[in-house]
């Protein structure tokens, strides 16, 4: 039944060809001869199949497994270099019909705060926002026609986006929503919308339904098949994930590359990005109660595998994570964070009162934006701001193009440089502004191309003196 360009979700996400591919990685995790040879032939940069990649991921072999992290390593230095991406989410409702027992906004919760933000309280939330520098929202919302109709998030994109205030603009919003028709994607599209996003949270259907016990979310195959309509919509950057945790890890890395195979072989491009979120406490939901949980040591390889074997893809990790766990998964693939995550809806310009909790998961990497891009810089790292790809049409199969040639480093890497100068004049603390001036110099000194240095050195004058928002 597998199907990797059918347009059926039970057939391009095959439960057998799963199983089988997991028995395969079982039987050959002391292979050395077949693993080395998948690592060696990973090292043109092209990644490997689902089926490889179990095998990778069940290696059982010390000697390969360090091989693996120093060629994730060399993926992520050739396609991202030192740049990582800065985001923020937004709640803008935590209303929803669903049922999800792992989520706290599910229907039967009675102790969390329900709320939903006006189109004012939203313009306050982005002024925060912007005051600490952020340049690229991630709206959410529960699923709800009555309190979240897509007329609201068209209106609160429209907002958001309507914002200026001193030197700051929100300048891309990604979209992660509930399943939904081609026609609404098309109309998001239309807003403007940079990435949707939409996490599977666990491909095993029959695990799948029971952790979806009602609500529309609890259709698998439209939930599954969501990512086909959205770019029947137009929307040609789609983010995947899983919650790991949910079910057993193995069958849900591998159901999630085959799902990224499926987005190339049937649409064209793959998934702009893979976000690895982890199960976490929350309002209600208690971690303990889901026995699939995995280590830290789990998660790394996870990272590490999934660089592997989809190196044109940008890796996300949330706030959900340590300041520990990120700084160890930045250096093995991920290539975007958020940062100052507040997961209440509200929260950025007001603080939530002690008596009330909206939030969807609680955030275990508290520090300020300006913390972490100090703490990036300490490391080597860019933090970069830029939403210049979107903003130039540079997407879904244009920007994979450029990325699996090695071509998009011409425009990040001057672009990550001109955002982190606008970010170190108009936001960050004299500590952190004396450190990106370094890192401005230093890298500014690597870009190869002599006249793209040169257009970057001019417009970072330029920015000394005032200007902003200049991009390749």
């Amino acid at each position: 039944m597998y199907n990797v360009k059918s347009s059926k979700a039970e057939e391009f996400i095959d439960d057998q060809e799963v199983l089988d591919t997991i028995a395969y990685a079982e039987e050959n995790k002391t292979n050395e001869a077949l693993i080395s040879g998948i690592i060696d032939r990973a090292y043109d940069f092209k990644g490997v199949s689902h089926r490889e990649a179990a095998v990778l991921l069940a290696c059982e072999l010390e000697d390969q497994n360090k091989r693996m992290v120093t060629l994730a390593q060399d993926i992520k230095k050739n396609f991202y270099g030192n740049r990582i991406v800065m985001f923020a989410p937004l709640y803008l409702s935590n209303y929803c019909i669903n049922g999800c027992v792992y989520c706290p906004y599910h229907r039967k919760n009675k102790t969390i705060t329900r709320k939903k933000l006006s189109q004012e309280e939203i313009k306050r939330e982005v002024i925060a926002l912007q005051d600490m520098g952020h340049k690229r929202l991630a709206i959410e919302a529960g699923e709800d026609p009555k309190n979240n109709p897509l007329e609201y998030i068209l209106e609160s994109i429209k907002t958001i986006y309507g914002v200026h205030h001193k030197n700051g603009d929100i300048r891309r919003v990604n979209v992660n929503i509930a399943a939904t028709t081609v026609e609404d994607y098309h109309q998001l599209k239309e807003a403007g919308i940079g990435t949707y996003i939409l996490f599977q949270e666990t491909y095993h259907k029959k695990n799948y339904e029971e952790l979806h016990p009602t609500g529309p979310k609890h259709n698998y195959a439209w939930h599954t098949e969501a990512m086909d309509r959205a770019m029947e919509g137009g929307i040609d950057d789609v983010g995947i994930g899983v919650l790991f945790g949910l079910n057993m890890y193995r069958y849900d890395f591998v159901s999630m590359l085959m799902h990224a195979e499926h987005l190339e072989a049937y649409k064209g491009v793959g998934p702009h990005t893979i976000s690895v979120p982890r199960i976490c406490p929350a309002e209600d939901i208690d971690t303990a109660d889901f026995s699939n949980a995995i280590s830290d040591e789990i998660f790394e390889k996870i990272v590490t595998i999934i660089r592997i074997a989809v190196p044109y893809t940008g890796m996300i990790i949330s706030t959900r994570e340590s300041q520990a766990v990120r700084e160890k998964v930045l250096k093995l693939g991920v290539s975007q964070i958020s940062g100052a995550s507040c997961t209440s809806v509200g929260g950025y310009d007001v603080p939530e009162p002690e008596d009330q909790n909206s939030a969807q998961f609680d955030v275990s990497d508290s520090r300020t934006l300006d913390e972490i891009v100090n703490w990036l810089l300490d490391m080597g790292h860019i933090p970069s701001f830029c939403t210049a790809c979107y903003r130039e049409g540079r997407t879904g199969d244009r920007f994979m193009k450029l990325v699996k040639s090695g071509q998009i480093a011409n425009c990040c890497q001057p672009n990550a440089i001109m955002t982190l100068k606008e970010y170190l004049e108009d936001y960050a603390s004299p500590d952190t502004k004396a450190k990106g001036e370094i890192t401005i110099q230093r890298e500014l000194a690597s870009i190869p191309n002599d006249k793209v240095r040169g257009i970057a050195s001019a417009h970072l004058t330029e920015l000394n003196e005032g200007k902003r928002d200049f991009r390749f």
